[in-house]
């Protein structure tokens, strides 16, 4: 886990390294500086003259000065090294995460990732920060001044032995009973994050069926166990304070007693006034080291689930990789299904599609019509290769998609998702997103054969209009539209709408549909609706049902065939839904 996590520490070693340097540097300072206040009590004991109390004066004056020089550079090199980690830390999970397949982001779920690259990097970040100063400081601070201690009050310095092994056994206890405690905490996190993700974005349907009250206890439920787990965490923890506050005011007992004892019975032949008062600041700079150690194991402990998480994403593989030798173009539209079996397990038996055997040629158009559940979409899915079939191939213009470049092949299958998702920019810039390098020209061309370009002309900046996040000023089918006019500026030879005209009204839809067939006459279209007007006039027809294509044909044909799509014909002409095209 240090190992990976190492890894994105990078430009900021310099910083990383030159952080304890200066906090050694401060700590070697300040434990001097009793030593000397020590020496310049017993001078005063005994008639120091005026020159050398300025002497001892402007040493003291001199070591602080550097001691303030080294904790000021090791407090600026610590935050440079620990908020530059963090950054990187951020950037590598993101880029992970653009590598993922559809399988690898299943597995993590949306929300967890959003906590991983928030809450889980912010803890690593102040561990990071603790483990480069503090971490540092501490174990110096006690060692150097037990060192002092022990050369200025002998066996008496022992007692601090004495305690460290009291601290550490109770440490290491509470420690072991809090671990489990924040590993719950931080995948109630998770179950945070995915309640307030699911609210906001479906926050009009909440507000249409009045159910903001429900969604209100639901979240408050979520956040009530969050709190117990991190009371209970706190709980122990605090326990660290009076461990020890114990062991502080053990030590400080005896030395007053014994240190007192000493001045008087030997009359400061053994032990002096000087020597005494700066075995006291020893005392405190040891157990505040101790203290200190304390908290820094309560927070890395804390910490320590978040860097298991973060590192679980950074050593996550996609699923999906590209071949040794890639094929880097994509000849033609040709698609086929050979014996193809697909499930979102490794289990074969539970199957979403089912010995797919198809054969699409390039430039025809394919309709696909079924039931919700049928797995319509993840049977297109599988030609972009969002996910790799179980079993069995898949071919695009006569090759492997698995022989495919990764990015070669997406560039060439322009896929319009259920979800339309457009990005917060001008519409222009969202455009863009199909060709980053399209004319002017060439987006209005894209935008006039979906359907868009007539209502981005009656926006006030056309296409500079800015978009919002989600897309909340644009109606649900000007999304649609905007999401066609970006796949069809990737000159694709594969293009799939997976309902993606659902929104738009059916003289629109049959405007689509008629710029499709003039302007890319040699692109293989798949067509994913729930209306059969929409696909009536394809080359074929694709009939789903439990993951199997279980009637292929025309519009005519199957009407006559098909029993699925007669039924589906004749309810939706019973209600009207239907107009000849």
């Amino acid at each position: 886990m240090i190992k990976t996590l190492m890894g994105s520490i990078r430009q900021y070693k310099k910083a990383s390294i030159l952080t304890p340097l200066f906090v050694t540097g401060e700590v070697i300072m300040e434990s001097i500086i009793p030593f000397i206040v020590a020496m310049l009590v017993n001078q005063i004991k005994r008639g120091a003259k005026v020159d050398e109390l300025l002497y001892y004066g402007m040493i003291l004056i001199v070591l602080a000065i550097i001691s303030l020089i080294f904790g000021w550079q090791a407090g600026k090199f610590a935050a440079t090294a620990s908020s530059g980690f963090a950054r990187n830390l951020r950037s590598d999970i993101f880029s992970k995460i653009q590598e993922f397949s559809f399988k690898n982001i299943d597995k993590f779920s949306s929300s967890s990732l959003v906590t991983r690259l928030t809450t889980d990097i912010s803890n690593v970040q102040m561990a990071y920060m603790l483990i480069i100063r503090a971490a540092v400081r501490a174990p110096l601070m006690f060692i150097f001044s037990f060192i002092m201690a022990y050369v200025i009050g002998g066996r008496m310095s022992i007692i601090f032995l004495a305690v460290v092994p009291i601290l550490g056994i109770g440490i290491f206890l509470i420690m072991r009973r809090v671990l489990p405690i924040f590993r719950s905490a931080f995948k109630r996190y998770d179950a945070l994050n995915a309640s307030i993700q699911e609210n906001i974005k479906g926050i009009r349907v909440v507000k249409a069926y009045v159910r903001e009250e429900k969604e209100i206890d639901k979240f408050s439920k979520t956040v009530g166990e969050l709190r117990r787990d991190f009371t209970r965490a706190d709980r122990l923890l605090v326990l660290t304070s009076p461990l020890m506050q114990f062991s502080l005011y053990s030590v400080m007992v005896f030395i007053f007693s014994f240190g007192s004892y000493l001045i008087i019975s030997t009359k400061g032949l053994e032990l002096d006034v000087g020597q005494f008062s700066s075995l006291i600041t020893y005392s405190w700079q040891i157990l505040m080291a101790l203290n200190m150690l304390g908290m820094i194991i309560s927070f890395i402990t804390m910490s320590t689930e978040s860097a298991e998480r973060i590192v679980e994403v950074l050593n996550e593989e996609s699923t999906l990789t590209n071949p040794e030798n890639p094929v880097m173009e994509v000849k033609n539209g040709d698609i086929e299904f050979n014996d193809v079996y697909f499930s979102y397990s490794d289990d074969i038996e539970k199957s979403v599609l089912d010995d797919i055997n198809v054969h699409i040629k390039s430039g025809e158009t394919i309709g696909i019509i079924g039931s919700t559940g049928s797995s319509k979409t993840t049977f297109v899915n599988l030609i972009s290769r969002l996910y790799d079939v179980t079993k069995g191939q898949i071919k695009v213009g006569g090759i492997d998609v698995r022989d495919y470049d990764l990015e070669v092949l997406r560039d060439k299958v322009a896929v319009v998702l259920q979800k339309n998702v457009v990005f917060s920019g001008t519409i222009a810039e969202n455009l863009r997103w199909g060709n980053k390098n399209a004319t002017q020209e060439e987006i209005e061309r894209a935008a006039k054969i979906a359907q868009a370009d007539e209502f981005i002309q009656k926006m006030p900046q056309k296409y500079d209009t800015f978009i919002e996040q989600g897309g909340s000023n644009v109606s649900g089918g000007q999304k649609q539209r905007l999401c066609i006019a970006r796949a069809l500026l990737k000159n694709p030879k594969i293009l799939i709408l997976d309902d993606s005209t659902s929104a738009v009204d059916t003289a629109t839809d049959a405007k689509i549909k008629k710029g499709f067939r003039e302007y890319l006459p040699e692109t293989t279209k798949i067509i994913i609706a729930q209306r059969i007007n929409s696909i009536s006039d394809a080359d074929r027809i694709f009939v789903m049902d439990e993951g199997k294509i279980v009637d292929i044909g025309t519009h005519e044909e199957l009407l006559k065939t098909s029993e699925i799509y007669s039924e589906v014909y004749e309810s939706q002409t019973q209600g009207g839904d239907f107009d000849e095209q």
